[in-house]
């Protein structure tokens, strides 16, 4: 070849390069993430945007899509909406439900993760529902507002944002269900909501953070060590319902006919939101060992914000055959105690998944 020739040889073979470049690059594939709505604030609507009171559940999963910048370059997002309702009002069907539907996209190849949207009122019950229910590795990010959509600086836009991000990253797998808020990434297992209004509500105040995320770039340094997912016992694909588990809490001067009423009341477990370490006064203690003597499971937890509930410390657990919740707050104690009762197990089998998830 002659040199006068070179240089048009490289000019076509640079314009080649650059039009398979651009091909490649247009053919890229995002990954797919499916948002599942349920409600909550995070979809909430006001009058006007200064005003505190608002409706939960009023805009749909499309509109709060519609209303990100940029949502589109992160990921192919697919949008459902499973519910929509203030997570006061969520159920035990929606949360079936909203389980099994998880199940099922995550079994899908082209599904690379899912976000729920949910209100924060018991946003962290169904994360450790979920928790103890999803089985794939596979990133579910939970994500909610304390602002509604309407509201001045509302929070659910960048909140959710942030969660796809969090869905996409790699480093998401095998972490559980997450929580993001207010650019902190919470495990399932250990956060819970400390203020009626403040936007940094969510605290993991036991075992901290799991990571943060900023504008859709995530840093992570903790990784929940509690079983969870895919080494969850726990299965619901064929449940329609769960058993009855009522929360009682308890105070100075607490009378025992409250306990005797959840027994009459078809209450097959009872979780004790007990003072200090999970106590309660003498005379709720023996109606508690008298419903557990009827085979009713009577877990004592806490309705201190923080700290672990001892088992056989000033009560005894054992004469008494009751349980003692660990780390769990009476809520997420309920959730807990309503699946272990799916199945016949002694009270002793029912400590240890306290001890264990």
């Amino acid at each position: 070849m002659t040199p006068k020739y070179i240089p048009r040889l490289l000019l076509v073979m640079g314009l080649i390069l650059s039009s398979c470049l651009g091909a490649f690059s247009e053919n890229k594939q995002l990954p797919t993430i499916v948002i599942l709505a349920t409600g909550g604030t995070i979809a909430g609507a006001a009058g006007s945007g200064t005003q505190a009171s608002y409706k939960s559940g009023a805009v749909t999963i499309d509109a709060m899509l519609a209303a990100i910048p940029g949502i589109k370059d992160l990921a192919k997002i697919k949008g459902e909406q499973i519910s929509n309702v203030g997570s006061q009002d969520m159920t035990v069907h929606i949360m079936l439900t909203l389980g099994k539907r998880i199940n099922a996209l995550l079994a899908q190849k082209e599904v690379d993760g899912i976000v729920v949207t949910h209100g924060t009122d018991t946003l962290e019950e169904t994360a450790f529902f979920l928790n103890l229910l999803v089985k794939s590795a596979k990133p579910v990010v939970m994500v909610g507002s304390m602002r509604p959509s309407t509201a001045v600086s509302a929070d659910g836009p960048l909140n959710l944002y942030n969660a796809i991000g969090v869905a996409i990253d790699p480093n998401s797998r095998g972490r559980g269900v997450l929580v993001v808020m207010n650019d902190w990434i919470h495990g399932a297992h250990s956060l819970t909501k400390t203020s009626t209004t403040a936007v940094q509500t969510f605290m993991s105040p036991l075992r901290g953070l799991v990571g943060i995320s900023s504008y859709g770039k995530n840093d992570f340094y903790n990784n929940p060590h509690w079983k969870h997912t895919t080494a969850s016992e726990f299965e619901t694909a064929n449940i329609s319902t769960l058993p009855r588990v009522d929360i009682l809490y308890a105070y100075a001067g607490m009378p025992p006919d409250l306990i005797d009423a959840s027994v009459a009341g078809g209450a097959k477990g009872i979780v004790i939101a007990g003072v200090g370490n999970g106590n309660m006064n003498r005379a709720s203690l023996e109606a508690a060992a008298r419903a557990a003597k009827k085979g009713i499971v009577v877990v004592r937890s806490s309705r201190v914000a923080t700290g672990s509930v001892g088992r056989n410390v000033e009560v005894n657990d054992d004469e008494l055959n009751l349980v003692a919740s660990d780390e769990l707050n009476p809520q997420k104690a309920r959730i807990l105690l309503m699946l272990a009762l799916l199945k016949t197990r002694t009270t002793a089998d029912i400590q240890s998944l306290f001890y264990t998830y």
